[in-house]
């Protein structure tokens, strides 16, 4: 087993999520296909609802905002009250929101929906989040050692709550110390890092971050943080240049903390 020796300045752990601490497989083959699933019969049970109604306007704002893009799918305004009405206002929603996840979008209308959504299915145990196995048990250890933990990933605060709080090992939150997403920038831009350092109330070299993305872990280092790559099943592969640069694990049991004295 490669064993990374973690440096002794490093007094927080920030992790990734998608690709570090769960399957790539997870996202794209569970998260993302639910909402395309069940949006429509999720907006037909909540239509009623304030918060449902404010993610739709939200949604019917942005595709305003988009309609000078191809492909475009608008969502009228509520004309009148008919049943036909009300479903194809429904239908235009519905076909919105999968127009914008087939582009890969995160637009924060879209966000709010799918962030919605899944607190529903959650909350109901229609879904629970995996984690690699390393994971838990590692996380454990590194807190038992006096070390912070922090997740930074793009998904919103309030989406990476339920994957921790609804988990295949139950509710991990209590492991967490705090989350952030890109409110605070982008994962790609390095000043994101100092700006979590100043959150955090450390230096920036006190913090080691473990993600899959060569793109973050560039930034990261740039603003001085410790950084390892994590290579996962199913996440995209290294160039050679990248596996010579980068220190990389295939677990989290993998780091060692040296001792604190």
């Amino acid at each position: 087993m490669v064993v990374l020796s973690v440096p002794a300045e490093v007094t927080v752990i920030l992790l990734d999520i998608e690709g570090t601490t769960t399957p790539i497989a997870f996202v794209k083959d569970i998260l993302f296909p639910y909402i395309e699933e069940n949006v429509k019969e999720y907006l037909q049970t909540h239509w009623e609802e304030e918060e449902c109604q404010q993610d739709v306007s939200l949604l019917r704002k942005q595709a305003e905002e988009d309609a000078h893009l191809d492909g475009a799918v608008p969502i009228p305004a509520a004309s009148g009250n008919g049943v036909d009405d009300l479903q194809q206002m429904i239908q235009a929603v519905v076909d919105n929101v999968c127009w914008q996840m087939s582009l890969d979008r995160k637009t924060t209308a879209l966000k709010q929906l799918q962030g919605h959504m899944w607190r529903a299915a959650f909350t109901a145990g229609r879904m629970k989040a995996e984690f690699f196995a390393d994971v838990v048990p590692a996380v454990r250890k590194w807190r038992e050692a006096g070390m912070k933990v922090y997740i930074y990933s793009s998904g919103s605060v309030e989406a990476q709550k339920l994957l921790f709080g609804h988990s295949t090992e139950g509710d991990i939150l209590e492991l967490v110390d705090g989350h952030f997403d890109t409110k605070i920038g982008r994962k790609v831009e390095s000043e994101s890092y100092r700006k979590i350092a100043d959150s955090i109330g450390c230096s920036t070299n006190n913090i080691l971050f473990l993600t899959d993305v060569t793109r973050e872990a560039s930034a990261a280092e740039e603003a001085d943080v410790h950084v390892a790559v994590v290579v996962r099943p199913g996440n995209a592969g290294l160039t050679d240049d990248e596996k010579t640069y980068y220190s990389l694990i295939t677990s989290f049991s993998e780091l060692y903390l040296p001792s604190s004295t």
